[in-house]
């Protein structure tokens, strides 16, 4: 296809994800808002003592726009897996016939790991960095967390850290398809933990503690990432001399 087609072909693709999305918030919102609200509250009320356990709103439409907010959040992450299929069917016409039998498994390992990040952010992260910030400080001292700060708060975390827990998908798809290969990987490891030490300042709460917790998961999945990427080579070795 030349440009102007891909570019049809992606708008047409962002169509249908829009769509998709649409339906998904209405759903969400008239379905599911109020068991997202109890869900994400957990973390946060463990950490408070009971007279303590509330959230407010400082502006009259805040928590009307919160909950539209949690609707969007939460349709992106019950639809992921559609959302990557179509990522995958708009760069599959450039690779080969038997690359592209690859739609399922890349569908399956992006979504695992992307639900995976947001689920180790909430069991994991959450009850850490929560009971650590809501007791930081003087005696005297008193949480009075707004509904938008708090909701958006844990909603972009367990975005970030889904979208940050797709490095070894990225990997091992570019080491499958010749892109990267497992020397590289680890010729280039430095560069690399220095690259996940970045990511994790950013994505990760201003701690040391939330930092090193994103930090250490990223490094094992690209030690795994290095290590499958091997193995194929080894596999696509053994195939090329029998062939």
């Amino acid at each position: 296809m030349g440009f102007w087609q891909h570019l049809d072909e992606l708008k047409a693709r962002l169509v249908r994800c829009l769509f998709v999305f649409f339906a998904g918030f209405l759903l969400c919102y008239f379905y599911t808002n109020k068991w997202v609200f109890g869900f994400l509250q957990k973390p946060l009320f463990s950490a408070l003592p009971p007279e303590q356990q509330k959230l407010y709103f400082t502006s009259l439409f805040e928590n009307f726009f919160t909950h539209l907010k949690i609707a969007g959040y939460s349709s992106l992450f019950l639809f992921s897996p559609y959302f990557f299929y179509q990522l995958w069917a708009f760069v599959s016409p450039g690779l080969l016939q038997k690359e592209r039998k690859l739609a399922i498994p890349f569908v399956a390992a992006a979504t695992f790991f992307f639900l995976a990040g947001a689920a180790f952010a909430y069991w994991v992260l959450f009850p850490i960095g929560f009971k650590f910030f809501v007791s930081f400080g003087l005696p005297g001292d008193a949480p009075l967390l707004t509904i938008d700060s708090y909701y958006g708060t844990c909603l972009k975390l367990m975005f970030l850290f889904g979208a940050a827990f797709e490095l070894p998908v990225l990997l091992i798809l570019l080491g499958f398809l010749g892109v990267l290969d497992s020397a590289t990987l680890k010729t280039q490891r430095r560069n690399a933990y220095m690259a996940i030490t970045i990511v994790s300042a950013f994505v990760a709460p201003p701690d040391a503690i939330s930092m090193l917790l994103l930090m250490a998961p990223l490094g094992i999945m690209y030690e795994g990432a290095t290590l499958v990427v091997g193995i194929i080579e080894k596999k696509r070795q053994k195939a090329a001399v029998s062939a």
